[in-house]
Formats: structure tokens, sequence, C-alpha cells
């Protein structure tokens, strides 16, 4: 039995719909044949929480835009839609490989990437983790659409640069310790040369480290500084950029949220999981 056919029973819903008339997926969509292995988004925290939808949303898209075949979610915490209950829900033809499981993260989270690894080696099917979502280019363009929609950053939507920005200088503002910091700066890199302006990287548990990127940024001449949150929505220091940014004197855009370049990236570690996993 396939996992389509038995999601009533063991998987949670999706929503499907068919993709709007003249819509082609793109040079980075994959078509994948039927038997490939199942998809599936580990999301942090419970199926109640705020932003637990984004997580619903991005498998959507990574399935009608990229892949074509069914995309799931699960949880990490909690007993709605639980990852572990999503990857007993699967089944396999005798050492087949039964899902690839993508963490809905913009960069290495021990914590994360730890729950992640327990369930797939708890799997009873065969199961292999991914790499998370970031660091990527993609990410910075994410940020970068998100800055624009908050009229923080106006964009060239054709040749997408950076044409007027109405913040003088950019805080990369990412969960995680000194380690996540580091890691987020190859974003920051990427989206200061998209903005042509200065953008420096922050932890957003540390209102210390928000606050020496903010002064970085005056030294630097920044009259005005915008605070790009560098997750997905789903985490819980989603809360803490409004609060992070009101003591900067910085405004803020929204978290990344399903962002069609987030499914693109779900899509493409996918299958760079999968490529790994058969050439073992």
């Amino acid at each position: 039995m396939s996992p389509e056919s038995q999601a009533s029973d063991a998987l949670p819903s999706r929503r499907r719909r068919t993709p709007r008339g003249g819509r082609h997926r793109g040079d980075e969509s994959f078509l994948l044949p039927p038997a490939s292995p199942t998809l599936i988004l580990a999301v942090p925290g419970h199926a109640r929480q705020a932003g637990a939808e984004v997580g619903a949303e991005l498998a959507r898209l990574v399935e009608i835009e990229h892949t074509g075949q069914p995309a799931y979610v699960g949880h990490l915490d909690g007993a709605e839609a639980p990852l572990h209950g999503v990857l007993a829900g699967l089944r396999q033809e005798q050492d087949e490989l039964a899902a690839v499981v993508v963490p809905l993260s913009t960069g290495p989270d021990p914590a994360l990437d730890h729950a992640v690894q327990a369930a797939v080696a708890a799997a009873p099917v065969r199961a292999v983790a991914a790499e998370p979502l970031g660091p990527h280019p993609l990410i910075a363009e994410a940020l970068h659409d998100r800055l624009a929609d908050a009229g923080l950053a106006r964009a060239d939507r054709i040749r997408l640069m950076t044409m007027v920005t109405a913040a003088s200088g950019v805080i990369v503002a990412t969960p995680g310790d000194a380690t996540a910091v580091r890691q987020a700066e190859v974003t920051s890199v990427l989206l200061a040369s998209r903005l042509a302006a200065p953008v420096f990287t922050a932890s957003l548990n540390d209102e210390a480290s928000v606050k020496a990127a903010a002064d970085q940024l005056r030294m630097a001449g920044a009259t005005s500084i915008a605070l790009a949150p560098h997750l997905i929505g789903t985490e819980p220091e989603a809360a803490l950029t409004a609060p992070a940014a009101a003591a900067v004197g910085a405004a803020h855009s929204a978290p990344l949220g399903a962002h069609p370049a987030l499914a693109r990236l779900t899509a493409l570690r996918y299958v760079e999981a999968l490529s790994t996993a058969l050439a073992d």
C-alpha cells in the first residue's frame, strides 16, 4: 500500500489543489517518479502552536510546484501529526528507502537535528535525514523579499536588485547562540550584496547581541535600521522579533514563512539527500 492510499489512517491530512492554468514548474523543479520516497518536513514544536500552518503550506508548495509527489508534515512535539507517527505510517517494499526528512530550519540547530536523527533512527521503515534549509543564497532572497514586503527595502522584481532602500542598515537576527550567528553571517553577506547596504548578524536570544549590531551599524553611518528575522516562523524565538527591534529603535520585517524560495530549498535538500542515500 502506498503512502497516498493510507493517508487518512496514518498520515496528517493535506490540502490539495490543482495548479492554476498556465503555471509551469521552473528549471529548479524535479518531477519525481511516483515510486519516489516520501518527503516529510520536520517542523519544530507542535501542530497547534502559532506559525504551525507554515509547514503545511510549504509542503503544499513543494508538492505542487516542484516534485509532483506527496509531501507531509511531522511535528517534533505534541501528539498531533508527530514525526515518529508519520514515519510509522509509511510502508516500503523490502529494503527500499521510504522517506527523506527535511528539517524546517534556516540553519543547523543541534537540538532540532538531534530530534530528527533520533526519529529517523527509530523509524520502522528506512528513512534518511536531509540537511537544514540554510545557509543558502535563496534564504537571502527570501529575507530581501520580506524586507520589501514591509517597506524596508525596494526591490526590482524583474532583476531582483534593490533600487531604493528605506533602511540604511539591516540586522539579520537569528535564533541560537554564537555558533548560529556565525552560520547566519553567510546569509548576511549575501543580503548585503543584494541591498548594497551594511548588514550585521545578531542572536535573537541575546539582547546585547542585537544592541551591539545596531551600534555597529550606526557607527558605520546607518541612520535607519531594519531587523530581519532569520527564521521561518515556527520557532519560539519568533515572538522575540518585535521586542528586539523596539529595543534598538528599529523597524522589522516578518518571518520568512511559506516563501517560494523555501519551497525550492526543501525540494533541493530532498533531492540532495536522496542522491546521497542512493549512492551509498
